[in-house]
Order: structure tokens, then sequence, then C-alpha cells
């Protein structure tokens, strides 16, 4: 007993976060959950480029999932701060629950076509660009101010464990059942463990913003809505820190992210080999998420781990384990390279992104947190869309390796620009 209490006193001295038993719940639903998310990010790209084999329907189905970012993530962060965030969080985790039932019928009983994938990824999209909002605006509720870094950072951890385990469960239960429809029943079912999470949890240190105007005058909320919505966006207009976290978002979501929607492609064409079957092309489709997904583990650990290190390093040490990988990726036909190159890539996504959400969250004010996030969330997925199409246009009409090498060096110099002429991140 108690050696099991000096290991929960060093965990916690560690994970402040782990303190609260309120977000402990959350965790450990959401840790399924996102297993079940990853299986079916494995799963859904291959099935896609299995039925049709061009690439360009790879981008149209990012650009579908992305799509409600930029139609809904902006009046998402004005609305969240009216709403219950815990409530909104079951109530868009059970949404999506239902997308991984519908994929799951349609592949199970032989209907599954590409507009049934697109449509169903842009179901899917829209019910995150809402949840996402509600849930990285709750953890502070969850865990408390000063555990916030902490718990934002377990939470990644947590996340990208899942883009490990997930693509080998993909793998193992598509091999097992020979069906895809079998990964999405799978991910349907995994949203049920953090709705119920959820329903235990207890948001403890819910914020209560003080506002100079009365929020009980319903007609005054509806005709200011917009009015708050810019006051999120003067926030960071004035704030340089915030500023240029937002357009660095913007940049990788655009040019960076997309390009890993190209991984079947790249595991299917471009590093194809004179043995390859179908058993094969998936296993190495598979194996690719996952090297990516170690390194988004590691560099979820070492955040989590060294919460107080300087983020700004991090952030910089970050894309430049993202770009140079990727323009390297662009060159490379080895398959162990390969692997190498993305899980440095899946290093330096994380860690950007983890630098990027700890600084919004701390700096702004409780009252402004879930507009100027759902405004940085916008600007790393809503622009997405055009860049799926983009990178997804530019591998059908050349090849996978232009596409991902026209998106590292456009990184490369989007990076060195907003350096150079915005502050960093502290």
């Amino acid at each position: 007993r108690s050696k099991m209490q000096t290991l929960k006193n060093w965990l916690i001295s560690r994970f402040p976060a782990l303190a609260s038993r309120d977000y402990v719940l959350f965790l450990i639903g959401q840790f399924i959950s996102v297993i079940g998310t990853w299986m079916q990010a494995t799963a859904l790209p291959y099935l896609a480029y299995r039925i049709s084999g061009r690439p360009l329907d790879l981008g149209l189905i990012g650009f579908a999932t992305t799509l409600p970012t930029l139609l809904f993530a902006l009046p998402a962060g004005v609305l969240v701060e009216r709403w219950d965030k815990r409530k909104t969080v079951i109530l868009f985790q059970a949404i999506m629950s239902i997308q991984g039932f519908g994929l799951a019928f349609l592949t199970f009983t032989g209907q599954i076509q590409i507009w049934h994938v697109v449509t169903l990824a842009f179901f899917y999209g829209s019910a995150v660009a809402v949840e996402v909002t509600a849930r990285q605006a709750m953890l502070i509720e969850l865990a408390g101010r000063e555990s916030l870094p902490s718990a934002i950072a377990l939470q990644t951890t947590a996340f990208n464990l899942g883009r490990v385990l997930g693509p080998l469960g993909a793998a193992w239960l598509i091999a097992s059942t020979g069906s895809e429809g079998s990964v999405f029943l799978a991910n349907g079912v995994s949203f049920v463990f953090v709705i119920i999470g959820l329903f235990f949890a207890r948001t403890s240190f819910k914020a209560r913003a003080e506002r100079s105007r009365s929020l009980e005058d319903e007609a005054y909320k509806q005709q200011n809505m917009s009015s708050e919505f810019k006051e999120g966006l003067r926030y960071i207009r004035q704030d340089a820190v915030v500023l240029s976290a937002v357009l660095m978002s913007a940049l990788l979501g655009f040019f960076g992210i997309p390009l890993l929607q190209q991984i079947p492609a790249l595991a299917r064409d471009v590093l194809k080999t004179a043995f390859d079957t179908e058993a094969l092309i998936a296993a190495r489709t598979s194996s690719f998420y996952t090297a990516q997904g170690v390194g988004a583990v590691i560099a979820a650990f070492m955040m989590a781990y060294l919460s107080s290190t300087n983020k700004n390093k991090i952030l910089l040490w970050g894309q430049i384990a993202f770009i140079f990988p990727v323009i390297m990726l662009g060159m490379t036909l080895n398959t162990p390279v390969a692997l190498v190159l993305l899980a440095c890539i899946g290093w330096g996504t994380v860690a950007q992104l983890i630098s990027m959400n700890i600084t919004i969250q701390m700096l702004v004010p409780n009252e402004l947190r879930g507009r100027v996030f759902s405004i940085y969330f916008w600007a790393l997925q809503g622009v997405a869309p055009f860049g799926s199409i983009m990178i997804g246009w530019i591998a059908q009409t050349w090849s996978v390796q232009t596409a991902i090498l026209t998106g590292g060096v456009t990184c490369l110099l989007g990076i060195v620009f907003v350096r150079l002429f915005f502050r960093s991140p502290d």
C-alpha cells in the first residue's frame, strides 16, 4: 500500500492533472475512444483507396472531414461558452458514434461507395468542429488552471497512444474478419466509454466568468453573438504571441497535415514491391500510421513530463522535426527510411500542436477561451479542406512525391516568414 501511495504521489507531482478524479474519469474514456478513432482513421482511407485507386479521392475525404471546421468552428466558439461544455461533449460524442455505426452497416452489407465515405466524413467532421472546441474549453473545468498544461499534455498523450494502438488494431481486425466494417463497428462502440466517463465526471473547477452585462437577457445575447466573436478576433490581433501561434497553425493546417492523407497512396504505389499482396499493402499502410503515432506519443510524453519547459523552444524543434523529414519523405523510395521519417514527422507535429495549444489556453482569459480557441482550431483545420484538395490534385496530376515535396518546402518558407515578421510564442 505504501509503495502504491508513493507511486501515486510521484505521478501527481509530475502530472498534476491526475489529482483530479473527474479529469481521470474523462481521460480513461477518451483514451479508449481515440483508439477507435485511429482504427477508423487507418481503415477508412485504406478502404477508399482500395475502391478507387485515386489520390484525389483521399484529398476529397480530407476535404469533407475538415470543411465543417471552416463552416462551424467559429460560431461554435461563441456557442460553447453559453452551453454546458460537459453535456455538449457527451452529445457530440454520441453523434460521432452514429457515424461509425453507419459506416459499419454500409461496409458489412457491401453497399459502401466513395460518396458514402465522403458524406459520412462530412457528418463526422461537423460533430468534431463543435466537440473539439467544447472539449478543450472543458479541460480547465475538470483539472483547474494550475494543472491545465498537464491536462492538455496528458490528453494529447492518450490521443497519440491511440495513434499507435489504433492502426495496429485496425490491421488485426481487417486481417481477422476480412472486412473494414469490423473496424468501423469497434469505433462506434468506443465512443460509449468517453460518454460514460463524462456522465460520472463533474466540472469541479467550472469557471464562472464575470461580465459587466447580464447574460440572463436572451435577446441581448442573440444580438451580440457577432460582437462577442469580434471581441475574440480583436484579442488575437492585439496579442502578438497568440497571433503568431494562429498563423503557424494555419500554415500547418493548409500545407502540412493534408500531406499525411496520402499515406495509403505512398504505401500502395510509391513504395510498392514486386511481391506485394493486399495483405502486405494493408500491413505497410498500418505500419506507416503506427510509426507516425510512435513519434507522436514520444512527443506527448515529453510535453507532459517537461510541462515547465520553454514552449517556444519546443515549438521550434517541432517545426524542424516536421519540415525536413517531410521534404526527405518526398524523395525516398526506401520503406525503412520512410518509417523513421514518419516517426520524426509524428514527433514534430505533436510538439508543435501542444506548444501552441498550451500557449493559447494559458494566456487567454476564461471568458474568451472558447472564442479564441475556436479561431485557432479554425486556422488549423478550417483551411485544411483546401489544402487537402490541392495536395490531392498535385498527387493525382503529377505524383505523390511531388505533392509531399511541395508541401514540405512551402511549410519551410512559411515558418521562416512568420518567425521573422511576427513574435513567436514564449
